[in-house]
Order: structure tokens, then sequence, then C-alpha cells
């Protein structure tokens, strides 16, 4: 690799260089690290000026699929301009927010879902309810598929 590569004179040659994106990450356990390190090093090369929030929507906009989407919803709702939306959801929404939480927690059932896709879609449920500790585990364990349900009890028993 012969040539100039303005190394050792100050000059910034990443602008020049390319870089691959992130693989659309879904999710799957296996690709966790190496999503990350392809975000990590295409934000130092590539977004350096980039505000954080701008980085972070970068990143959330190759995170799709699978068990990752619900997931995504969940921080996406954490991240949103708190006292503002807070706002417009007391103003427009449907009643008390933590009576609904506690209604929709009540309903929510695993279904055909995954294991991990129901997880993230309790955990954004349950935010708001004020359900915390062994209520919360009580309710889980409910609305999980019956045959899961039986082996966790058998398992603790």
């Amino acid at each position: 690799m012969g040539g100039a590569t303005g190394r050792g004179r100050g000059e910034d040659t990443s602008a020049a260089m390319e870089v691959a994106k992130p693989q659309t990450f879904d999710g799957t356990p296996s690709k966790v690290s190496g999503f990350i390190e392809a975000c990590k090093l295409y934000a130092r090369m590539r977004m350096r000026e980039a505000s954080v929030e701008a980085q972070v929507n970068w990143v959330l906009s190759y995170v799709q699929g699978g068990s990752a989407d619900i997931w995504k919803k969940n921080i996406m709702e954490e991240l949103e301009a708190g006292e503002f939306l807070a706002e417009i959801k007391k103003e427009f929404g449907e009643g008390d927010e933590e009576s609904v939480k506690v209604t929709e927690l009540k309903k929510i059932k695993q279904g055909g879902r995954t294991m991990e896709e129901f997880v993230q879609d309790f955990k954004r449920t349950a935010r708001g309810s004020s359900y915390e500790g062994h209520p919360l585990i009580e309710e889980f364990k409910w609305s999980m598929n019956g045959s899961i349900r039986r082996r966790l009890m058998e398992a603790e028993n």
C-alpha cells in the first residue's frame, strides 16, 4: 500500500475512505457484537460532527425485524421529548394512562410470538402501569403461553 496517506502530517484521510454501513439488525443475539462494532466504526469515520441524537437515530434506522422492532419502539418511546409528549398524551389520550396501561397489561398474551418478542412487548406495555416487583412477575407468568408457564411453575417448586 504505497502512496501518500497523509499520516504524520496531521491530515484526516477518513473523509476519503469508504466505510461499510452496518447490516440491518433484527435482534439475533449472535449478530449484536458485529452490529455494534460496525455502527461504532461508521460513526467514527462518517458522523464525527453529528449530534448524539442524530447518531442514535441513525443506528435505530438499522434496527429492523424480529424482536428488534419491539425493542426499537420501546427505546424510541423512552427517547422522546418527554414532558411535551406527555402533555399531548394527557390532553388527548384515552383517560388515565396508568389505568389504560394496567388494562393493557392484563390483556397481553404471548400467543404465537417468540419469548424474545413477547418480553419486549410486555416491557413496553408494563411501562407506566405502576406494576413492579412480585405483582409484575405474576402478571408476566399469567400472560405467557400455558405450556411455558407450567414448566416454569414446576421448576419453581
